[in-house]
């Protein structure tokens, strides 16, 4: 009984001291952002929506930027071995020096010092253009002996197109270090500035490792891409027979094979053409001449080695370089 006494004594007595402490603290409640930040929020977002996103600058004007550690760090970054005064001249290009040396002249410089030494990129976008056109045309004649030269010229003009080099190029990070009149970068230079860079490279390492470098970036680019998505064939019928009479094959004989909702707005129709009572391609259209058509298209990739289930490239295989290059390098 004096125990149970005693302990509720206890109690009562720490309650009465807690709350006596507690009196004594001073409870502030804290806002985790200011009263301004939302009004001065809002006007910011009205005034990006009245005038617009700032333009872009390049990465030169931004804070933190060593342009000769740039040039090295891309050459790293690749893995590739190039002479750093080549690379640099590589990204120089004529518009960039003349706006340089117009904008002197309009601060009132002197014309001894108007003039910059500068080395522009003609001569390696030049060496790298014929590079490039020369490996890839003698890439896909090996990898597709029996593609034609029509469908070779069509690949490679896709290939080397401005919007496929561009794209690799800005993926590449060429357009930072890219100097240029204006920023961004017009397709037609920085498309120069990238066979520049090529050139450098086969300067600096020889064919071997520049035909590497545009097999691994460029010739990537074709794949999942069809064949006649790039090369316009007209007739393609009339070039399954010009084929087939050059391999000594019968000419193909187009039979309606299945057809389905030919009485509605959307009718199938199913064309497969034979050769010598053998089933060469069959394909599906809307009508039965489309039909025909894509059934040609689809025994041309046959014909070709150009079909979807193809067996993939080897990239393990290293292609040899055009002859007249690698003479010309050595």
């Amino acid at each position: 009984m004096a125990s149970g006494y005693i302990l509720n004594r206890g109690i009562l007595t720490f309650g009465i001291h807690y709350q006596h402490v507690c009196r004594n603290v001073l409870l502030t409640q804290t806002r985790e952002k200011k009263r301004w930040m939302k009004a001065y929020t809002l006007l910011m977002e009205r005034k990006l929506k009245i005038e617009g996103p700032p333009p872009p600058k390049p990465r030169s004007q931004k804070p933190n930027w060593d342009y000769h550690a740039e040039v090295q760090a891309f050459s790293s970054r690749l893995d590739e071995t190039f002479s750093l005064d080549l690379l640099k001249t590589a990204f120089v290009n004529p518009c960039y020096i003349e706006s340089e040396q117009d904008r002197r002249r309009s601060l009132g410089v002197d014309s001894d010092t108007v003039a910059l030494v500068l080395g522009d990129n003609i001569q390696l976008h030049t060496q790298g253009k014929e590079f490039t056109g020369n490996f890839l045309s003698d890439w896909y004649r090996a990898s597709f002996p029996s593609l034609p030269s029509e469908a070779v010229a069509a690949v490679v003009g896709h290939l080397t197109s401005d919007a496929v080099v561009c794209h690799v190029a800005r993926n590449l990070a060429i357009e930072e270090l890219t100097m240029s009149a204006e920023f961004p970068v017009p397709d037609k230079v920085l498309s120069s500035t990238f066979l520049a860079v090529v050139g450098a490279l086969v300067q600096s390492s020889g064919p071997k490792r520049a035909g590497l470098f545009l097999r691994d970036f460029l010739v990537t680019q074709m794949i999942g891409k069809d064949l006649f998505e790039i090369w316009s064939v007209m007739n393609p019928m009339g070039l399954l027979v010009k084929e087939l009479s050059k391999r000594n094959i019968a000419l193909p004989e187009p039979r309606l094979t299945r057809s389905s909702g030919a009485a509605t707005v959307l009718p199938l129709y199913f064309v497969g053409l034979y050769s010598d009572r053998k089933l060469l391609a069959e394909a599906p259209g809307e009508t039965v001449l489309s039909a025909e058509e894509e059934a040609a298209r689809v025994a041309l990739r046959k014909l070709y080695g150009y079909t979807e289930n193809r067996r993939p490239c080897d990239f393990s295989v290293v292609q040899q370089p055009p002859a007249h290059q690698s003479m010309s390098s050595g």
